[in-house]
């Protein structure tokens, strides 16, 4: 009976070759199949060091078809190793099925640990490294970009993001609209690379640098957490009187409590403490 094989999650270099970590580079040259989003992105780095293994395609658009093909070739004893085209594998990019599906069939996953853009911009920043989260790239229409970006601006800490170069400016105003432009911020490009370069300031800085900027290369964001909030000096008479004027307005009970936080700098909690001491 065949040994049961593993499936070996590994980071590649964002940028500078020589990041690739030995380990990296022996269980590429071991496995049966590298698995990538762009196998002739892969098979570059691959060439780069005398690694001659096999690449197969694993991408958004065929891994419910292919996860179960690669459950039978690790279930026959294969090991396969999943890569992105750079950094480490699953943030932003497919794997995440595929590394589900072995856990759940009792597959040994094993990480080979390196790069990571995520972790190289909040560490080189200068923003307030902890807590931070992650939100990976921001949706191309511009309605969904507002409506991800509205979710992050609840968030208390420090913000990830990757923004594309073809739409660096849209983007940048959006965070500068929705997340508050005197957010301090640090914008981070081809991290790695011989050119990586940093752009500090405020969110609404950096879009403003944004606009006359010819944009090149892979970019990483990073938001620093808002500043504290002045305590408000809302009460339950002032709290009444906004939810009455945004129902006036035509808004539902459950809009006009919004508008009313949103108008008074309270929280819904907040609104709602005030609120019940007049009984509403």
């Amino acid at each position: 009976m065949a040994t049961q094989g593993k499936l070996f999650v590994v980071a590649t270099p964002i940028g500078n070759l020589q990041d690739l970590s030995p380990r990296a580079r022996e269980v590429l040259s071991r496995v049966r199949w590298v698995l990538a989003e762009d196998t002739r992105h892969v098979r570059k780095l691959l060439g780069a060091f005398g690694v001659a293994t096999p690449t197969r395609s694993l991408h958004e658009h065929n891994e419910a078809r292919e996860v179960p093909r690669l459950l039978v070739e690790l279930a026959a004893g294969n090991d396969l190793a999943l890569v992105s085209d750079a950094g480490t594998p699953v943030l932003a990019d497919p794997g995440y099925r595929l590394v589900r599906a072995c856990r759940e069939h009792g597959i040994p996953v094993l990480a080979v640990a390196g790069p990571s853009a995520v972790a190289a911009a909040v560490a080189v920043a200068g923003v307030p490294p902890m807590p931070f989260t992650f939100a990976g790239f921001l949706p191309a229409r511009a309605g969904g970009r507002v409506s991800a970006l509205a979710a992050l601006a609840a968030l208390p800490h420090t913000l990830v993001l990757f923004l594309s170069p073809h739409r660096l400016l849209p983007e940048l105003e959006a965070c500068a609209a929705c997340l508050g432009g005197g957010r301090e911020a640090a914008l981070l490009a081809e991290l790695t690379k011989m050119h990586e370069r940093c752009e500090r300031g405020t969110l609404a800085a950096l879009a403003a640098w944004a606009a006359g900027a010819t944009p090149r290369g892979e970019y990483t964001l990073v938001v620093g957490p808002p500043p504290p909030r002045a305590p408000s000096e809302a009460s339950p008479e002032s709290a009444r009187a906004a939810v009455d004027a945004a129902l006036a307005r035509g808004s539902d009970r459950a809009k006009a409590r919004r508008e009313a936080a949103r108008q008074l700098g309270l929280t819904r909690k907040e609104l709602y403490t005030l609120l019940t001491r007049r009984g509403a």
